[in-house]
């Protein structure tokens, strides 16, 4: 039996108790094995100290390691649950590859599972049991980046992403609930509503339309907590199954959070449970109805108003605004943990915002970290969605990190007859299906097919109509569950997991240090073996300039052998067998390689590059097998296949193509390079490039921009990017397709992949990053106060070689009432979908016009409730709805960002359009909204819950040229110092007398001093948040640096945009102007 694991017991693999690790600067101090050693905590920034011998753990797709006295019966391969990203700790041991004998958590759907022996003490029955210690990987935090086009080239290499390794899988049979800790109080069941006809759904029944429950907070408490003992044994029973129990009844239940987390220790303020508010009754002086819709009652806050300084007209009025700066709507970030249940009392609930710290709780639909919606209830006509000036779409992030708190997705294993789907539209068995005849037949809740149930997977109903062992089975009661793919859905056996890594050793890369960078991060990486272990695992490398030089990696040669392939026309691999080769057997001379490299090329005086010759060649060398290719590149393509010019050099000398036609300098200038792209895909060829994104666009890749190139500030960065890059939850030769009930269809995807049919697409890489839009439309009417499900099938390959079928599944009320749609919407998500389609279309489109159809879609909406769903008023109020208020303010924010702005490089907005599509919601936020501290008086400020310090406005009239203030938008963080600072606090946090002293790109130190520990604290909060790796970049007023961190006062009035007042006046202006017309 495994050791018992005390509830709230630290997460096996984390060290509270050890010191922080080493900090490391580039080319100053000479110990760079000590990088990003335990950086579980992120804790970058401390003096140097021994490093974590903790072992780290095991990769996306491997198994956890189990206690030899604890074998657990399971399917082979089924994977850990995976952590938040987050560089590993040094010094690790990993298992060689996935274990022979039995997994740790596979539930067998062809048997009947039986009820555990007995619940532990104080805790729930379910059907995962609690993993054995050190099962559970340590806490991280991730990191991206994203790229430029051809344009002037980048003078920085280029690889991956950042932080470390985390884990993703399945957990072992029946468990307690994850949330443990100090008891709260659940809710009363609500008693379910009608569903439409005699059927009894599996799942939760259908729901009329009418408000939706909010997210559930929870108090914490200090009622001590019991040991547990080991989990349950799990074994069939001989006869039927009993009734089971639901895995979350009314008992008292609690959550810690686990002092490994990258959330940090439990030290949150929790907020009372708020109960979600009753239906809507119509009560006297309502608005104007809408398609039978209700105004919500005075006690609800729905509607948020401000009153403009405009006439009756829309014309501004003399005089001073009216409006009060400190009262229009701004984010106001909250300090509580939210326990979010995905349904509660059979009706969905709307997700909490993506920004805030949540933990979820899957109860039927899907944890809205996989898959959410802009609208949380679907309209029941195309005319009504319309009407609402809203947008229906989905965001999907597939492999999304859960929070360390939450229950693992459970892998099933059907055996060969594989997952239960329906015969007519192939949706797979999901906790909406209705079992009917005793549980012989199930009726699609997709396409409402009646479907025979297989005889092994027979199971008499309940007297509620449910299958008794629905709430046994994770495909019958979570909206997240992962299946073992059969022979039929494998074209060909799983090819072995392929890393190619292609560098620039041109002048330029060379010279800016961008090659030794390169080098010294692939080193580090293979040195602390962040590479899946086992003979799975194949290598290559290559080096170009105006020619390409592959190795010879044989362990039977004395050292590497260059092959130099000197055609960069007709291009092709020498030896193909010979320059991949597996790690294990060439891990010494692969490291000899990259340590010889920078020395072999220091005296290269090539300035020429064959980039796309060179990409043709790997892709040659890795055309039978597939894999990951990542590439090192520091100047623009200028010899071979895919030659490119400095277009926007070009471009400023040419008045049309400069300015009235400079979206097209966003557009691949060759067609060689899509050519490539798509030959890539169809060769389950995944690439991450710096400078073409054509190709990891469509192979389901990643651009990093590190521009301009600093070998003191960035190779931290480099190497953190690149470990990340290679340890995160990712999969291979992937297909996705998103499946939805009758009436709904998909309209178009959007993100990173290669397409060759409509309704899938191809993903020859995908990771726990990576997010696609799915717009979605009517083709008929949908039935008001029925469900409406979408579904959401993943099929890749873990880096272990197992097929995996990742099953999403969200069902959500459909509604005839227009107000239910605006109490419904999701600000975040209808957000970050304005953000990807601005970012599609600035490539085809004149700058002006896309932010003009930016605003135009906030001012729709907006018109829409105003004209339909706000109470009789004022005409000199702007009326906005409660769940967006903040939309005005985040439209602003994103015609004023790099992507939109008229000045900039074409390579800095090449970066953003890529960066942003495939950008997640909690990340698309303070990609255009930053957030802004005061640091010069952290020292000062008292302790309390929050790390952090509390955010500022983004307006100029919240600095002051005393004080310092820290900007950071998820990617990148600016400092601007005041020019009246006292110097004891420029002292004190930079170790200099004068800021004069500091360079605009450094390496943040912490010094003996509070402020500087302070300063460091918060710094590495943020990374955790964030999971990136940023660079810091020092912004003084008066020099390019500081317009650069003013550009980022969203409030402000700016040279071709609104101020925050301005743009509510204008907003106001033109919802008035629709009404009048």
């Amino acid at each position: 039996m495994a050791a018992p694991v005390p509830p709230g017991a630290p997460r096996p693999g984390s060290n509270t108790a050890q010191p922080p690790p080493p900090n490391y600067i580039p080319n100053i101090r000479g110990t760079p094995e000590a990088l990003a050693d335990n950086m579980q905590n992120l804790n970058l920034n401390r003096p140097p100290m021994t490093s974590n011998p903790v072992s780290r753990p095991p990769p996306f797709g491997q198994p956890p390691p189990f206690s030899s006295s604890a074998p657990s019966p399971g399917i082979p391969g089924s994977s850990p649950p995976f952590s938040r990203p987050g560089p590993p700790p040094g010094a690790v041991v990993r298992p060689a590859g996935p274990p022979t004998g039995p997994p740790f958590s596979t539930v067998p759907p062809n048997v009947a599972p039986g009820r555990p022996t007995g619940p532990l003490p104080g805790q729930p029955p379910s059907f995962v049991s609690r993993p054995p210690p050190n099962s559970l990987p340590p806490s991280s935090s991730s990191a991206f980046g994203a790229s430029p086009v051809s344009g002037a080239p980048p003078p920085g290499p280029i690889s991956s992403l950042a932080p470390p390794p985390p884990t993703l899988g399945g957990r072992p049979g029946p468990s307690p609930s994850p949330f443990i800790s100090p008891p709260i109080s659940t809710p009363p069941v609500l008693p379910p509503t009608s569903a439409s006809g005699n059927l009894m759904s599996n799942g939760p029944p259908v729901f009329s339309a009418g408000p939706m429950p909010g997210p559930q907070r929870f108090p914490v408490s200090s009622v001590p907590q019991h040991s547990v003992g080991p989990p349950p044994t799990m074994r069939a029973p001989p006869g039927p199954p009993v009734q089971p129990q639901p895995p979350y009844p009314n008992v008292t239940q609690g959550i810690m959070q686990p002092p490994s987390s990258p959330f940090g220790a439990p030290t949150w303020q929790m907020q009372s449970q708020q109960v979600a508010p009753p239906p809507p009754v119509p009560g006297p002086s309502q608005g104007p109805r809408m398609f039978g819709m209700q105004p919500p009652l005075p006690n609800q806050s729905m509607t948020t108003t401000i009153s403009p300084a405009v006439g009756q007209t829309g014309a501004p009025m003399a005089g001073p605004s009216k409006i009060d700066p400190n009262q229009i709507p701004r984010p106001t970030p909250g300090s509580s943990v939210i326990l979010h249940d995905t349904r509660q009392g059979n009706q969905a609930t709307i997700p909490p915002p993506a920004t805030s710290d949540f933990i979820v709780r899957d109860t039927g639909n899907c944890s809205p970290r996989y898959m959410k919606s802009t609208i949380n209830q679907i309209p029941f006509t195309a005319d009504l969605l319309t009407t609402s000036g809203m947008q229906l779409a989905m965001l999907v992030q597939p492999l999304a990190l859960p929070h360390p708190s939450e229950e693992p997705i459970q892998v099933v294993d059907f055996g060969e007859s594989g997952p239960v789907r329906c015969s007519r539209c192939k949706a797979y068995i999901n906790p909406f299906m209705k079992f009917i005849d005793q549980g012989r037949r199930f009726i699609c809740n997709l396409c409402g097919f009646s479907d025979e149930t297989p005889r092994d997977y027979h199971c008499n109903l309940g007297p509620d109509g449910r299958r008794r062992d629905a709430d046994e089975r994770p495909e019958l009661c979570r909206g997240t569950v992962e299946f073992v793919a059969t022979k039929e859905f494998m074209v060909r056996d799983p090819m072995p997991a392929v890393y190619f890594f292609l560098i620039d050793v041109s002048m330029n890369a060379v010279q800016t240090g961008a090659t030794a960078a390169a080098c010294s991060a692939i080193t580090r990486v293979i040195k602390d073996k962040d590479l899946p272990e086992g003979p799975r695992t194949l290598v290559g490398v290559a080096t170009f300039d105006s020619t390409i030089h592959f190795y010879n990696l044989k362990r039977a040669l004395q050292q590497p052998l260059m092959l130099i392939v000197p055609d960069v026309q007709d291009v092709y691999t020498p030896l193909q067998t010979d320059v991949i080769v597996p790690l294990s057997e060439c891990r010494q001379h692969l490291e000899l390689l990259l340590e010889s490299i920078p020395t072999m090329f220091q005296n290269n005086r090539t300035s020429e590059s064959a980039f796309g010759a060179a990409i043709k060649a790997a892709f040659l060398a890795m055309k039978d097998t597939g894999g990951k290719l990542l590439v090192f590149q520091s100047v623009l393509p200028s010899i071979g296949i895919g030659a490119l010019s400095a277009r926007e050099a070009e471009g400023r000398t040419n008045i049309s193509a400069g300015e009235k036609e400079a979206h097209k300098l966003l557009q691949p200038a060759d067609k060689a390079f899509k050519e490539l792209a798509v030959e890539f895909a169809e060769y389950q060829t995944y690439v991450d490039i710096a400078s073409i994104s054509a190709i990891p666009r469509t192979t389901g890749g990643q651009v990093y921009y590190y521009y301009p190139f600093s070998a003191l500030s960035d190779t931290a960065k480099l190497y953190n990017d690149l470990r990340w890059n290679i340890t995160r939850p990712q999969g291979f030769e992937a297909v996705m397709r998103v499946r939805c009930s009758q009436g709904i269809q998909v309209q178009e995807y959007y993100g990173n992949f290669c397409k060759r049919i409509p309704t899938d697409v191809d993903l020859p890489g995908i990771d726990c990053d990576k997010t696609f839009m799915v717009t979605l439309k009517h083709d008929d009417k949908l039935q008001d106060g029925s469900e409406c499900a979408i579904q959401c099938a993943l099929l890749y390959t873990t880096v272990y070689g197992q097929r995996r079928i990742r099953v999403i599944t969200l069902s959500l009320p459909v509604t005839s009432m227009l107000s239910n749609l605006f109490r419904a919407a999701d600000l975040d998500t209808q957000f970050c979908c304005f953000l990807k389609q601005a970012a599609s279309e600035i490539p085809s489109k004149p700058l002006p016009l896309v932010r003009e159809q930016v605003t135009n879609l906030c001012i729709n909406a907006l018109f829409s409730y105003r004209k339909f769903c706000a109470t009789v008023s004022s005409s000199g109020q702007l009326i906005l709805p409660e769940a967006l208020k903040l939309l005005p303010l985040y439209t602003l924010a994103l015609t004023k960002s790099t992507g939109l702005r008229t000045e900039g490089k074409i390579d800095e907005r090449s970066f953003w359009i890529n960066y942003v599509s495939s950008i997640s919601a909690p990340l698309a936020i303070p990609l255009v909204y930053p957030r802004m501290m005061a640091i010069h008086d952290l020292d000062s400020k008292e302790d309390d819950d929050s790390v952090i310090p509390p955010f500022l406005p983004l307006s100029s009239e919240h600095i002051s040229d005393d004080g310092i203030y820290l900007l950071e938008n998820g990617h990148d963080c600016l400092i601007y110092v005041g020019d009246s600072v006292n110097p004891d606090i420029v002292q004190k946090l930079f170790g200099v007398a004068t800021v004069d002293k500091v360079p605009t790109l450094f390496v943040l130190q912490q010094y003996d001093n509070p402020l500087s520990k302070k300063l460091n604290e918060v710094v590495n909060e943020i990374r955790r948040q964030r999971c990136s790796y940023f660079r810091f970049k020092l912004c003084r007023k008066g020099d390019p640096s500081g317009m650069l961190f003013f550009s980022y006062m969203i409030e402000d009035k700016s040279a071709g945009g609104f101020s925050y007042v301005e743009f509510l006046i204008h907003v106001h202006r033109q919802i008035q102007n629709k009404m009048s017309s």
